[in-house]
């Protein structure tokens, strides 16, 4: 896989190990690592790192009809496919990441990541 084939997969690409491990050894025509970077990191690898990512946490979803999204009101309750039990799915650019539960941070909600996803679900996600 060349540099550009890295840089081109987009954001996606970041998720990918393998892509992380040949930047980070400067293969594939990669820069080689330089003394002066960040933690030993290879400079096309710190341009990298100020890319914003959009990360989301989904609670659950629900299908309905537009008539019952009409009737919703203040107050209305909607059910939600998922269990109470069951881990929130946390998304990086709308692909699944890994898994997590929601904690307090002082006075904010926060997520505690519990699980991370194989490689070959990344890989399946993006087939979708």
């Amino acid at each position: 896989m060349s540099a550009d084939d890295m840089m081109g997969g987009g954001p996606d690409a970041l998720l990918d190990p393998d892509v992380l491990r040949e930047l980070e050894m400067g293969g594939g025509g990669a820069a080689p690592r330089h003394a002066g970077g960040s933690e030993g990191m290879p400079k096309n690898m710190e341009l990298l790192m100020d890319v914003p990512l959009e990360i989301s946490v989904r609670l659950g979803q629900v299908r309905m009809q537009i008539r019952d999204l009409l009737k919703l009101n203040k107050g209305s309750l909607i059910e939600l496919e998922r269990e109470a039990d069951e881990p929130l799915e946390i998304h990086v650019n709308n692909r699944l990441l890994a898994y997590g539960e929601v904690v307090m941070i002082k006075d904010k909600l926060g997520v505690r990541i519990t699980d991370i996803v194989s490689l070959s679900e990344r890989l399946e996600s993006l087939r979708r």
